[in-house]
């Protein structure tokens, strides 16, 4: 597909659409918003690792009701994986330990692109490196073609970190990873934070300060359960990452703390399900947000958020989505205020 022919895709030639029971609404366009230099038609992206590569869910999500689908994370060489089981569920979401399992640069670039480009939303491309230069590589290699919008950086998933001090706690680290990555496209450069950190509002500066357009807030939490019957951790990697609806509290007081320390686009991303869970974070402060576990239970999740949204656009008379932005806010810099632990 040309670029021509995606930016047609991806506009607002759906603006007349109703979503129905809708008798006069806001128009699709007031749902766009931008990321950096990324347009989208409403911010609702669905988060890496949860719908493959993107075909795997055609005919299952529509994506044109969605602003960007995020495919999985892409390693240099193909990844196996961690070893089974993978997946457990708990008490309000849902662990795992897949460890990257991927098909590696080559094979995604030739094959798995093609049709993922296809889809008529915005492609962002998540890889994940070993060093800097191994970020470097990979992002000038997905930012270089054209059927890629964006780029995110995924220096934060918990099945595959050193033990101590892993990167994404690491200021310092992180700011070479993003510097590294910055140096080599010029794409939307999108940052994966972590929420199992010291002090996020660092890593977050690091992060802008080095030449992220965006920052991820955040990724999942890391957790564990033990099978009584089989008396072994319920996962083959022993821990996992923990997604859902608890992690919600969590990473949206990481969203509040985040984007009032910075001033370049925060992302919501952790437990969202509902229109109400997406509306928490715009007034928190993010101007898009993620869905991902949720699209488990219900794949259309995504699709009745978007139409949950101009409905409650329509009642509260507004005519931009970037009027939740931040609404819940007192002030725009909070980096030195304390959240209450309880």
């Amino acid at each position: 597909m040309s670029d021509a022919s995606r930016n047609t895709s991806l506009g607002t030639s759906d603006a007349t659409a109703e979503p129905e029971g809708l008798s006069s609404h806001p128009s699709d366009a007031a749902l766009a918003t931008t990321i950096g230099a990324l347009k989208l038609r409403n911010p609702i992206m669905l988060a890496s690792g949860t719908v493959g590569y993107g075909p795997e869910y055609e005919g299952l999500i529509d994506f044109e009701s969605v602003g960007a689908i995020v495919t999985k994370t892409i390693t240099r060489a193909p990844r196996e994986g961690n070893a089974p089981p993978r997946l457990a569920e708990t008490t309000g979401g849902l662990l795992n330990a897949i460890g990257l399992e991927n098909v590696g640069l080559d094979v995604f670039l030739n094959e798995k692109l093609p049709e993922a480009a296809a889809l008529p939303t915005a492609l962002v491309a998540s890889v994940a490196g070993g060093s800097p230069d191994e970020f470097a590589e990979l992002a000038l290699a997905v930012g270089d073609r054209n059927e890629i919008d964006a780029v995110e950086i995924n220096i934060s998933c918990p099945n595959i970190e050193r033990a101590r001090r892993p990167v994404w706690d690491d200021p310092a680290a992180v700011a070479g990873i993003v510097s590294a990555a910055r140096g080599a496209t010029s794409k939307t450069l999108i940052v994966k934070l972590s929420p199992s950190t010291a002090d996020i509002a660092s890593v977050a500066e690091s992060a802008e300060t080095a030449g992220a357009d965006a920052l991820v807030v955040a990724n999942t939490m890391p957790g564990m359960r033990i099978d009584i019957e089989r008396m072994r951790p319920a996962l083959g990697n022993v821990t996992g990452g923990l997604s859902g609806s608890a992690i919600l509290p969590i990473n949206l007081a990481n969203v509040w703390k985040v984007a009032g320390c910075v001033s370049i686009p925060v992302i919501g991303s952790g437990g969202i399900a509902s229109t109400g869970d997406a509306i928490e974070y715009l007034m928190a402060g993010a101007r898009a947000f993620q869905v991902g576990t949720a699209l488990f239970s219900d794949p259309e999740a995504a699709v009745a958020i978007a139409e949950g949204l101009l409905r409650d656009m329509e009642t509260r008379e507004f005519e931009t989505i970037g009027e939740y932005v931040g609404l819940a806010r007192e002030e725009s810099r909070v980096c030195t205020e304390q959240i209450p632990a309880g």
